[in-house]
């Protein structure tokens, strides 16, 4: 159920404003609380960044751990989009002196090398897999959000960085490590990502309708999320699959020295 009270667009332009500036709202204070409102300002957020010349890349999933479902109160999986605005090169420096409060995660991607609609076999769509990291950055103070917030927030997309693509492997139960320089921070397994990787690829087609060959599918999180400092050397690690890192090339940290705006 929706709300005819709220101006959709007008939240979706504070939304990109307050990521543009590097500033946060407060939580609660665009008064969603509709998760079709929601997805409605994410669509028009993300219009937004096309319009000023990005192009979609991919698509993202979150809550792609059920215990994170449980503790959210959730019964299924969130979803964003990725711009080419967004891509850090694997072992490159990645400048995040725009971002407020950046946080770092271990992923698995997919590439698709056919279309992969609902109810599709997603393993025979994928053409290659490789491991990677996301960045997130919620535009809401302190990363607190309900979960229409989150949502029209494009679920807190940032940066995503890939690693060298592979042949599909079984991603059953992989190892996978996040390092910050050099030092172990996160353990954990691919199989915290709904019990398979691909069932998270699947879900991506049944949410987004249709997934176009050449997209690229951020499974969600195999480990929690660690807050990422300037000047870090940041490491993921996916048995099997190899590794991904790039190092943030900044000097000072929004999150101090900028205010929360309303």
């Amino acid at each position: 159920m929706t709300s005819t009270a709220l101006d959709l667009d007008a939240i979706a332009e504070r939304l990109d404003t307050a990521a543009l500036d590097a500033r946060t709202l407060p939580g609660g204070s665009t008064g969603l609380t509709a998760t079709e409102d929601a997805y409605a300002v994410q669509r028009a957020l993300v219009a937004r960044k096309v319009a000023r010349g990005e192009r979609i890349t991919g698509f993202k999933l979150g809550f792609t751990s059920l215990a994170k479902m449980r503790q959210m109160g959730v019964s299924d999986l969130i979803h964003g989009r990725i711009t080419d605005v967004m891509e850090i090169a694997d072992g490159g420096r990645y400048d995040a002196s725009g971002l407020i409060h950046p946080r770092v995660e271990p992923e698995v991607a997919f590439l698709l090398g056919a279309t992969l609609r609902p109810g599709g076999d997603p393993a025979a769509a994928v053409a290659v897999v490789a491991p990677a990291l996301e960045v997130i950055d919620s535009r809401y103070d302190g990363f607190t959000f309900s979960l229409p917030e989150v949502v029209a927030d494009n679920t807190s997309a940032a940066g995503y960085a890939v690693g060298p693509w592979s042949a599909p492997a079984d991603l059953a139960n992989l190892g996978v490590l996040l390092e910050l320089d050099g030092r172990l921070a996160q353990s954990g397994s691919t199989a915290a990502i709904l019990g398979h990787p691909l069932r998270a690829l699947a879900a991506a087609a049944r949410l987004a309708g249709e997934l176009p060959a050449g997209t690229v599918v951020l499974a969600g999180a195999a480990t929690a999320a660690v807050p990422l400092p300037p000047g870090t050397h940041v490491r993921a690690t996916v048995a099997g699959l190899g590794s991904v890192s790039f190092t943030t090339d900044r000097t000072a940290d929004p999150a101090t020295d900028k205010g929360v705006t309303a």
